[in-house]
């Protein structure tokens, strides 16, 4: 007889095998293996909300086998992951199994390395039950909003909406910025700016400064008029260094990754969705197959808001640092870094589990994103065991009568951390110019250049992926975990779309986000949602019992929806963009865009009188080369986008690349459009030949 250690995924249960040798059977679960069941509530809300947990459909055949080797095995251990799902996943393993929850069979492993799955072996413990009913009462309260919101919301707007505790106050985060967008009234402002050198000497590097005011303080300059009084008051005007500061500022590196810093530098700077980034870190920490090592752990859990470390990896570090670098690139001690009050601490920050693992030593054995996301990993915590970066700065103040300018730069004296990473801005930084040449005080300039330049106040941007994660985490809203989940949601919806890498709320967001603030205020309230998750990480801390805490969410939005059925019993909200151009040829009105149950099609806003309806069919714009109809969006199976025409199975045009509304120079014929960085454009006819890569034509005119 074995061991039988159970573990989520197969990847997991193949690196532990590899450590934990003879004597273990190490296996999957695959994730959850009980859940309220999809095709009721499954909450007995009279019952203080008892849940009604059922096996997953499609997962008995793995219970079963799971049961056999319970069976056969002298003592079993549940290995789930180190967080609030993988102790509800450990809890509900051991109600299939029959294990008493009171023993020591739970272990975790903070890194899937020897180390961290001996450290994880040699400490068994009891399953934490006030960490499980932190989940049941986030599963329920998901559970009684997401099935009693979602029907009065499709009924009120649209067929097939969905409401939810967090996915909704995200939607009205993204829509209140397009609001202030909309309502933004840019006011003109102007610069004086003037490109200086030296009046004598042989240093004659050109630098540039701006008028900042008059001897009284900084001057407001609203229009050109303004501009060029000051321009010709300036005309004849002497212009000498009056102070020289200079000064040494030191740049720390940024902590190492939490899951939410993670994302949003993996969005700035690897343009990956959360989704994206949060599948390659578990691929990456559950473990992968290196020539030469074979199945390695190669990060820290990477569900975490600790930005603790380990006092052995903090060493490995150094160790590295010193060896590649030197000891002038190691801190005079070693960095530690605060975690916010709030936090949960119970694993380390996110890290390379070896930090002697260099990502180019294993490219060749990972993906495209398990290579690029382990390198800004590792970077990011190597980086923040270097040593500061060191600028030497000069700020300077150039007089012309009664005017002052100003000018600063630097120059960087020691590279420091940044020699390998630097944290990436949402907004570049333009409080410091680049460098300038030895200014001292009463230096005669000359000036070589100086123009009015008008500008105008811009509205705030609309938020990336990544500014949003900030915003909810900023905010408290939902978890780091749920980010990925609760963003790809709201764009499956189609309440919020991607322009580049802004989300743009729809027409639908917001519509349902003016619904919900006028019937639902706490649901969307960034402050109340805030303190239901505070409730939640109490309940998570022992403090307050779950079923207390989904009473004091759910009895207030139980009332509060009862009246808003009662007081919209007869309205039906209409969207503009649900309308088409089809005229209904039985009645002559204007069709619109409905959602059944089988997904998207167009019907008479007439009925019940008029019940014409129509297959809906999503165009693209082009027309077919084949035929001359037009081409429709199609998908896949999987959901893969593909290129159709209308008229098929009469024309049997299919493309996987875009066809264009754009026709070939050489031949006249369509050019599809191959998508990527640098999208390519080629003739549809093979023989012709013709293609280029670079912007659509339209857009460069534009």
């Amino acid at each position: 007889m074995s061991k039988l250690v159970i573990v989520e995924s197969p990847a997991k249960a193949k690196t532990i095998k590899k450590y934990l040798g003879s004597g273990y059977d190490v296996v999957a679960s695959m994730g959850h293996v009980r859940d309220l069941p999809e095709n009721r509530l499954s909450v007995k809300v009279s019952d203080n909300f008892k849940p009604q947990y059922a096996i997953i459909k499609g997962k008995e055949e793995l219970v079963d086998k799971l049961k056999e080797k319970a069976e056969k095995s002298d003592s079993i251990l549940l290995a789930t992951d180190p967080d609030r799902e993988g102790e509800a996943i450990s809890w509900h393993l051991a109600y299939i199994l029959g294990l008493d929850v009171n023993d020591t069979n739970r272990v975790t492993f903070n890194e899937i390395t020897k180390t961290g799955i001996e450290t994880g072996m040699q400490n068994p413990r009891t399953i934490d039950m006030d960490l499980v009913n932190a989940q049941q009462a986030r599963r329920i309260l998901d559970r009684l909003v997401g099935y009693k919101l979602s029907p009065f919301l499709s009924q009120k707007i649209r067929r097939g909406l969905s409401g939810g505790r967090v996915q909704s106050v995200a939607v009205r985060i993204i829509v209140d910025r397009e609001e202030e967008i909309k309502a933004f009234k840019p006011e003109e402002y102007w610069s004086v700016d003037a490109k200086f050198v030296p009046a004598k000497g042989t240093f004659r590097k050109q630098f540039t400064a701006s008028l900042y005011g008059t001897e009284e303080g900084k001057l407001k300059i609203s229009n050109q008029e303004e501009a060029d009084k000051i321009l010709a008051d300036l005309k004849e005007a002497d212009y000498v260094v009056t102070k020289v500061k200079k000064g040494t500022r030191r740049k720390s590196p940024a902590p190492p990754f939490i899951t939410s810093t993670l994302q949003q530098e993996a969005s700035r700077r690897l343009g990956f969705t959360a989704r994206r980034t949060m599948k390659a870190a578990q691929e990456l920490y559950e473990g992968i197959e290196i020539e030469g090592m074979g199945a390695v752990g190669l990060i820290t859990y990477m569900r975490t808001d600790s930005l603790r470390l380990s006092e052995d990896a903090i060493a490995a570090a150094a160790e590295y640092i010193e060896g590649r670098w030197g000891k002038k690139y190691l801190p005079d001690t070693p960095r530690h870094f605060k975690t916010k009050a709030n936090a949960q601490d119970g694993h380390e920050a996110i890290r390379p589990s070896t930090p002697s693992i260099d990502p180019e030593q294993i490219k060749e054995s990972l993906t495209g994103d398990q290579y690029k996301l382990y390198k800004l990993i590792w970077e990011r915590f190597i980086a923040c065991q270097m040593s500061n970066c060191l600028q030497a700065t000069t700020q300077a103040e150039i007089s012309a009568d009664k005017y002052l300018f100003k000018a600063s730069g630097y120059t960087i004296t020691f590279d420091g951390f940044t020699v390998l990473y630097e944290e990436k801005k949402d907004e570049a930084d333009e409080s410091t110019g680049g460098t300038l040449p030895p200014l001292e005080k009463d230096m005669p300039l000359k000036c070589k250049e100086i123009a009015g330049n008008q500008h105008f106040t811009q509205p705030p941007a609309r938020f990336t992926e990544a500014s949003l994660i900030k915003a909810l985490e900023e905010n408290g809203i939902g978890r780091p975990s749920t980010y990925a989940a609760t963003i790809g949601t709201i764009l499956n919806r189609e309440y919020v779309v991607r322009e580049a890498k802004a989300l743009k709320p729809t027409e639908l967001g917001e519509v349902m986000t003016k619904l919900m603030k006028e019937r639902f205020p706490k649901v969307v309230n960034v402050k109340f949602t805030a303190q239901v998750e505070n409730e939640l990480d109490e309940v998570q801390n022992g403090k307050v019992e779950w079923v207390q805490a989904v009473h004091d969410f759910y009895d207030d939005f139980a009332e509060t929806l009862k009246v808003a059925k009662e007081q919209m019993k007869d309205v039906k909200i209409q969207l503009k963009e649900d309308e088409t151009d089809i005229i209904c040829e039985k009645c002559g009105r204007r069709m619109v865009v409905k959602m059944g149950r089988y997904g998207k099609f167009i019907a008479c806003p007439g009925y019940p009188e008029c019940k014409n309806i129509k297959k809906y069919v999503e165009k693209n714009g082009a027309k077919c080369p084949k035929c001359g109809g037009d081409v429709v969006i199609k998908h896949t199976k999987k959901g893969r986008v593909f290129y159709g025409c209308e008229n098929y199975p009469n024309c049997d045009f299919v493309s996987w690349d875009e066809p264009t509304q754009e026709l070939c120079p050489k031949c006249g014929k369509t050019l599809l459009r191959k998508k990527g960085k640098n999208p390519k454009f080629y003739c549809v006819t093979p023989e012709c030949g013709y293609e280029r890569v670079g912007e659509d034509k339209a857009d460069e005119e534009n």
